[in-house]
């Protein structure tokens, strides 16, 4: 089969899936899995896909977002591992931000009140589940985004403008070697930029389906935070561990 011809039946299969498998692809075109590997690797150069661990992911619109249920829905597993990771984190007597965000809503369930921390959040999602663990919990006052029910805008600002964190726990829609983390909406982005100045130490929670993605808004370089992830092809873990710390759960 002809390289082109390959490619062409890579890109149909993404359009079609979204997200998926080496296995898959290399059932779909009958070529080998060192081929495929190829493939992958020149098609992304070409910023026609996304690699991911075990596979490709179709790029996504830089103004796009799923919604609060979509994004409850996706890598549940995975954000779980990340969640217990960061709650492990959180030390006794810590102020903490927690971002709006199905990844930052995973550590509330390993959170430990014992360790009397106090929760300034921006997620409405999340109330329930902090006040459920007996979690001392601020919600910051603003505009409440429909989507994603994230409270944003120049209230919120004012908001947490008034507070200090040990650490802050954000999520992203996007990370890359060059451009940092991204989000589609400005005004969250200039959220997670003011929690990451208030905060000693600042965490991004991200599955591995957000390296190598770029949104409209940038919040972050990579260097001014952790990120907390779950396993990456090799190739890809070494890029990003020259620009910034990783926590590989």
């Amino acid at each position: 089969m002809l390289t082109e011809q390959r490619h062409r039946m890579i890109l149909e299969l993404l359009k079609s899936k979204n997200i998926v498998s080496i296995q898959e692809f290399t059932a779909y075109t009958n070529s080998s899995e060192s081929t495929i590997r190829r493939d992958l690797t020149q098609l992304e150069k070409k910023k026609l896909l996304k690699r991911i661990h075990g596979g490709a992911q179709r790029l996504h619109g830089k103004l796009q977002e799923p919604n609060i249920v979509e994004k409850t829905a996706q890598n549940t597993r995975v954000k779980e591992k990340i969640g217990l990771y960061a709650a492990s984190l959180v030390e006794k007597d810590d102020c903490i931000y927690l971002d709006a965000g199905s990844t930052t809503m995973q550590m509330i369930q390993y959170l430990n009140p014992g360790n009397h921390m106090v929760v300034v959040t921006n997620g409405i999602t999340l109330i329930p589940h902090l006040l459920a663990k007996g979690i001392k919990t601020y919600l910051i006052g603003g505009l409440v985004k429909p989507r994603t029910e994230a409270v944003i805008g120049s209230g919120a600002l004012n908001d947490i403008n008034g507070y200090r964190f040990d650490k802050c726990f954000l999520g992203t829609n996007g990370i890359h070697p060059k451009l940092g983390c991204t989000t589609p909406d400005p005004e969250e982005a200039v959220l997670k930029s003011k929690a990451l100045e208030l905060s000693q130490e600042g965490f991004i929670l991200a599955d591995d389906s957000k390296f190598g993605e770029i949104s409209f808004s940038k919040f972050a370089e990579l260097s001014d935070v952790t990120i907390i992830t779950n396993e990456l092809e090799q190739e890809i873990l070494s890029i990003y561990q020259e620009k910034t710390e990783i926590k590989v759960v």
